[in-house]
């Protein structure tokens, strides 16, 4: 969360459109979302430049020479922020209308990609020059705050404060995932320069950035310095799926921002019939909606066939695996109710992880991690897709603490499981001799099926009961009766001081 001096700029940026006439807030946040871009922008290709000299690699600004814009031809330094924000208003306006805007609207040459797709019904509405020049220097103060900051999430908390200005925030299952939470994820599955990678509930692509992320830190030179493997990454690594338009446009600039040319962002509904995918995918990486049910004939009919229900999160288990090549693997949050729920569909989909493919860990989150959008508790399964079972022993782990208090302020804290997690999960081999009573341990499949594939650590996790003795009972009341007549003594004193 965002608190204190940076929570009351972005109010003041809000007060700015609003004072304007622009109250929408979805309106709002498009707009703050594309000047942020410009911005980033403008970073990330002084940030790519150096790099690039750095490693001794050929880089061409997107902002060198001169720029077509349309029919016109401009220098393209003029549609740099760190050049435009020193204009005087009404020369800033007519350069981001005309010049800036329809610039990053056809940024991308293949009119096919999902950033051209989404971006193409973008408009620009700030109303004024003045408007937009104070948006400018809040922006600017804000970006300044952000650079400052010891918080590496504070732009997803920014983020995520805009949008919970939004009243329908939060309805349909749809919250933001803590971005500490994501690179765990990520780390725990350590993505390779050949996977190819979805999620099919994408949001803002949290997930697809920290693979990239992660990928650029530990396969840098495999990826870059390899030509093939560089189009990969940069063309047919990264898929997308969301049905609000809104977020895919975030998306899809947000993946554009941090380096990846041309990621597959899509608008589509991934249970319904209109996601054709199958076998495609070697690692899915995802947090679909936890709530709300779908009307039987708009579900994909293959995965009404693993599990029939109506629920969502039942759903994107079975779409999963549907979605996963054989040997591909998966990272998922759901919740609690999909470990222990007792219903055919619940048992079906649990049955059909853990027999047909390769359950490899549970790990129980604390409630308090999606604090303050939703306190429902959670868990991550990880399971590889084989098609022809493979589950011998599932690791749990019950994680207590991430970081960050449990609750609705989420300050820092110094308890972290997170570290533990990813050091254990890679070394589960040293793992099988851990008792039940400690906060990791191996639960054989014999047991997992005995209890109906249930997959809650309580099922599994003994507890250990430390004897305490007390007192003999007179001496407790013998006790009690000298703390009264002490008591006594005293009220008799105060009475004698008050006469």
């Amino acid at each position: 969360m965002i608190t204190g001096e940076l929570k009351n700029k972005v109010d003041g940026i809000w007060d700015v459109f609003w004072a304007g006439g622009l109250t929408n807030p979805l309106d709002v946040i498009e707009q703050i979302t594309y000047l942020m871009f410009i911005h980033d922008l403008d970073e990330a290709d002084t940030r790519r430049s150096k790099e690039s000299a750095m490693l001794g690699l050929p880089f061409e600004s997107i902002f060198a020479g001169e720029v077509e814009v349309g029919d016109r031809t401009i220098d393209g330094t003029q549609l740099k922020w760190s050049v435009f924000h020193d204009f005087p208003a009404a020369k800033m306006y007519t350069t981001v209308q005309e010049w800036v805007f329809p610039f990053i609207k056809g940024l991308h040459s293949d009119k096919e990609s999902a950033y051209a797709k989404y971006m193409g019904d973008a408009i620009f509405k700030v109303p004024t020059p003045l408007m937009l020049s104070k948006v400018v220097d809040k922006l600017d103060e804000i970006f300044a705050d952000m650079s400052k900051s010891d918080n590496a999430d504070v732009r997803g908390d920014v983020y995520e404060y805009l949008l919970n200005k939004i009243a329908q925030s939060g309805v349909n299952g749809q919250f933001r995932t803590p971005r500490h939470i994501i690179r765990m994820i990520v780390d725990l599955m350590q993505p390779k320069a050949d996977d190819v990678i979805c999620d099919p509930a994408c949001g803002t692509s949290g997930f697809l950035i920290s693979a990239g992320e992660y990928l650029k830190v530990n396969h840098k030179k495999e990826i870059f310095y390899d030509k093939a493997k560089k189009d990969h990454y940069m063309n047919h690594m990264f898929y997308g799926y969301d049905t609000d338009r809104t977020m895919l446009r975030i998306g899809a600039m947000n993946m554009m921002t941090h380096g990846v040319d041309n990621p597959f962002i899509e608008y589509r509904d991934s249970l319904s019939d209109q996601n054709q995918d199958k076998g495609k995918y070697s690692l899915i990486l995802a947090n679909p909606p936890f709530k709300g049910s779908l009307d039987y004939d708009i579900v994909s009919t293959d995965l009404l066939k693993v599990c029939k229900t109506k629920k969502t999160e039942l759903l994107f288990l079975a779409l999963f695996l549907r979605m996963l090549r054989v040997g591909g693997r998966c990272a998922c949050i759901v919740p609690d109710g999909v470990l222990f729920g007792s219903s055919k569909a619940h048992q079906a989909i649990r049955k059909e992880i853990v027999e047909g493919n390769r359950l490899e860990a549970v790990i129980s989150m604390p409630s308090g991690v999606f604090k303050p959008y939703a306190g429902v508790s959670t868990a991550v399964l990880i399971f590889t897709k084989t098609g022809a079972g493979g589950t011998d022993n599932v690791w749990f782990y019950d994680m207590k603490a991430d970081g960050f208090s449990l609750d609705d302020k989420r300050s820092e804290v110094k308890e972290n499981d997170i570290p533990d997690i990813i050091e254990r999960f890679q070394n589960r081999e040293a793992e099988t001799d851990r008792k039940r009573t400690e906060q990791s341990f191996m639960v054989p499949k014999k047991d997992i099926v005995d209890n109906a594939y249930d997959l809650s650590i309580n099922k599994y996790k003994e507890i250990e009961y430390v004897p305490v003795e007390y007192p003999p009972t007179e001496e407790i009341l013998g006790n009690i009766k000298k703390i009264e007549a002490e008591i006594q003594s005293e009220l008799a004193e105060l009475e004698s001081l008050l006469q």
